[in-house]
């Protein structure tokens, strides 16, 4: 029987990295040579995405054991959208990545279900075959259950928000109950069905969103949760250091996989690489940028012990 929390961890140790890439296609800043022509329609975009992310994945799959294709910006070219994202996941698992559909889904009852049993598992168990989600927990426990029981059964993981890396967090996640703030309260929750859930690599297959922007939270919740996969996003735009995300590691170098998004997948743009690759090389713009995240981690965290 798979289970999510130790295939992770093979997968982080192979690959040598705790690199996660983030499929965020975006039609602005796509590379000039995917939107030229006939740009009108959804499907005309979606062809573009699915063709972007192929090839990014092309580039990042010897280096990383992950991606994490984000649902919104194939939803928002309606049906030719959806297609597109379930050939980036398929293509991806065929290229031996594990998939985290983020998709920040939850409700109660009959309709969590529906969601988990429609997302979650691979090899012809879910209509989309992915290896782990990312949930919301605002709905409480019983809204969680159904994801964690088709997880459970299938092999696959789930990443609840804990502590979100954009600003406006605090608004609720920030906020003080009587047995502490509402992220540490979200945080307990996570931890106990990690430890129910816990396999032969110390780790549940109940993670945690916890974000680089926050470094002292993130250093607190490992401490609190270490148990706990966590997937970390804030690297990179959003400001995030490796400094920052130091504290997420166990002493083996596992425990967190650190995302970043638009500063590989458009690197391009970036002013170290814009003048060095342009516009026509952005696919080596995409190399140069996982590999300088990879090398960063590396340094500066204890996942540098992976590479050994």
């Amino acid at each position: 029987m798979k289970h999510f929390g130790d295939d992770l961890a093979a997968a982080v140790e192979e690959a040598g990295t705790p690199t996660l890439v983030g499929l965020d296609p975006r039609w602005e800043l796509l590379p000039e040579c995917l939107t030229v022509g006939d740009i009108d329609g959804w499907s005309v975009r979606a062809t573009a995405y699915e063709k972007f992310c192929r090839a990014v994945i092309d580039v990042v799959a010897p280096l990383v054991p992950a991606v994490k294709p984000q649902a919104a910006f194939f939803e928002e070219l309606g049906p030719a959208g959806m297609t597109a994202l379930a050939n980036v996941i398929a293509y991806a698992r065929e290229q031996g990545l594990l998939v985290i559909l983020d998709g920040k889904r939850n409700d109660i009852g009959s309709t969590a279900e529906a969601y988990a049993h429609g997302l979650l598992g691979r090899d012809g168990q879910s209509a989309w075959e992915a290896d782990g989600l990312t949930v919301s927990p605002y709905l409480g426990a019983d809204s969680l259950q159904p994801f964690i029981n088709v997880a459970s059964e299938r092999g696959a993981g789930l990443f609840v928000l804990v502590k979100t890396s954009n600003p406006g967090s605090h608004m609720l996640q920030d906020q003080q109950l009587s047995e502490g703030t509402v992220y540490r309260r979200v945080a307990s929750y996570v931890e106990e069905q990690s430890q129910l859930t816990c396999g032969e690599r110390g780790y549940g297959i109940v993670g945690a969103v916890v974000g680089a922007t926050y470094p002292e939270q993130l250093a607190e919740l490992r401490t609190a949760m270490p148990q706990t996969w966590f997937l970390v996003p804030g690297f990179g735009s959003q400001g995030g250091t490796a400094q920052d995300v130091a504290s997420a590691f166990d002493a083996r170098g596992l425990g967190a996989i650190v995302n970043s998004s638009r500063a590989i997948i458009f690197a391009h743009r970036r002013e170290e690489y814009k003048d060095r690759f342009g516009e026509a090389r952005w696919e080596e713009a995409v190399e140069a940028a996982t590999r300088e995240m990879i090398a960063q981690l590396r340094a500066e965290t204890l996942a540098g012990k992976l590479a050994n």
